[in-house]
């Protein structure tokens, strides 16, 4: 690899520089630092959905005491103990979202940070109706989070047996057409094909990958009995499940009494060659370029055949690679990544956001992020956020981060850095004369601020 650079290593594979947290030191160190244990989770903590699960239980509670009681004072208590816990979800999804932002601003590992983000997305999920809207950054915690230094079939299978995934794309309700289910109740099932379609064409394979339609609703009929309870959590329903035998990309799968049979095709999924093509792709995208060094996506791509899937082995390859130590900063900033890491170049006190109320999260984050063009952990589709410049450098898009660059910092700090200072603190060595010049010129100290942060060298990494 070329010479290890500090400061691009916490750019481009970070959330940028920072004037308290030190930038990592090597290759080594960063790779290490994946390993140890995660500071962050703890310092900044998010229910995992296994906790969240007890909402759900609570909210399914009060709503059958409203069914039961009817027009009465008891059906009364039991919508307004459903709305508290509603409210109370609402508010503590917007505490996790704020705690989600000081992990990327305080880590001194940021590179663990934006892995979480890019698996996150690939594994998009959000729950669509009553409290388990609220549930991404719980389901992130538990099925996301722990499994960045393993293989990828580890991920892969918390992922899509997650209940949020299950519940995100409408698994629970797809039923085989010649199951138990289906002949009780004497009427055509409900097969579903968005989970199938998703694993094939999303989360492994890719959308160029060897696989039919016929593969598809195989699959789709091999997940019948996939579902979920508040109660228990992930669960498999033998009468849902489609009998006989089912084929995917030519191999043959039994058993409808058990999960078994899907967890065996995930594992050969994450195994397929087309998945380590699709993956290195993605890696080398989302890191490094929209158009990435041909020889990187195949040196990521043969470490992921040879160590059976390492995700660590991926990394390796990823932070030793001289393409992805180009100097020329090309990848655009998406809104999340960018107000991130404004907020760590002004190393915001955790005690200060920690203590915006409701309104202010929503006046300085959801609102903002939404206005640039990227609402928070609300994707446009299955196959998550775009990575192409083109989607993000629009005039809506621009314009909100004008607006937020402008207005934000002096609202978050009340007294701001020196700007002539915080050239030199955000920008490292790419502060080039003309916005040390606009920094020091500028009539105040928040539109110096601002054009600090709207400068190319600090939107891009």
């Amino acid at each position: 690899m070329r010479d290890f650079d500090p400061q691009l290593a916490e750019i481009r594979f970070g959330y940028g520089l920072s004037p308290v947290v030190a930038a990592p030191s090597s290759v080594d160190a960063m790779l290490s630092a994946l390993q140890a244990p995660d500071a962050m989770a703890d310092r900044f903590p998010i229910e995992p959905f296994d906790t969240f699960r007890l909402r759900m239980i609570e909210v399914a509670k009060a709503a059958r005491e409203r069914r039961k009681h009817r027009g009465t004072a008891k059906a009364e208590a039991a919508k307004k103990r459903r709305n508290v816990l509603n409210a109370e979800a609402r508010k503590d999804g917007l505490k996790w979202a704020g705690h989600v932002l000081l992990r990327r601003v305080w880590t001194p590992d940021a590179f663990r940070e934006r892995l979480v983000a890019f698996w996150s997305d690939h594994f998009t999920a959000h729950g669509k109706r009553g409290v388990i809207r609220r549930a991404t950054s719980p389901y992130v915690q538990e099925a996301i989070r722990p499994h960045l230094t393993s293989r990828f079939e580890d991920m892969l299978q918390a992922a899509v047996t997650h209940p949020l995934m299950l519940d995100y794309l409408d698994q629970s309700q797809s039923m085989g057409p010649g199951s138990v289910r289906a002949q009780n109740k004497k009427k055509s099932a409900g097969l579903n094909e968005n989970l199938a379609r998703e694993v094939l064409e999303l989360h492994t394979l890719g959308v160029d990958g060897p696989y039919t339609q016929d593969d598809v609703r195989e699959l789709a009929e091999l997940f019948t009995g996939l579902s979920f309870s508040p109660s228990n959590g992930f669960v498999f329903r033998p009468n849902f499940a489609e009998p006989g035998p089912e084929t995917v990309l030519g191999r043959t799968y039994t058993d409808d009494k058990t999960e078994a049979p899907v967890r065996a095709v995930l594992s050969d999924l994450a195994a397929h060659p087309s998945t380590a093509t699709h993956l290195a792709q993605k890696l080398a995208v989302h890191f490094v370029s929209d158009t990435p060094d041909p020889a990187l996506v195949a040196a990521l791509e043969a470490a992921y055949r040879d160590t059976d899937g390492s995700l660590m082995a991926m990394y390796e390859v990823l932070l030793s690679h001289p393409a992805a130590w180009s100097p020329a900063l090309s990848n655009y900033k998406p809104p999340q990544d960018f107000m991130a890491s404004a907020l760590r170049s002004l190393a915001v006190p955790e005690n200060l956001l920690m203590r915006f109320d409701e309104k202010n999260m929503r006046r300085v984050f959801n609102a903002p992020l939404t206005a640039m063009g990227q609402q928070w952990q609300r994707p446009i589709g299955p196959d998550g956020w775009p990575e192409e410049d083109a989607h993000w450098i629009t005039p809506q898009g621009l314009a909100g981060r004008v607006e937020w660059a402008m207005a934000a910092p002096e609202f978050i700090l009340r007294v701001l850095p020196d700007p002539r200072v915080f050239v030199e603190t955000a920008l490292g060595d790419r502060a080039d004369e003309a916005v040390r010049f606009a920094a020091a010129a500028a009539e105040s100290k928040p539109e110096a601020i601002g054009l600090v942060l709207m400068s190319p060298a600090f939107q891009r990494r």
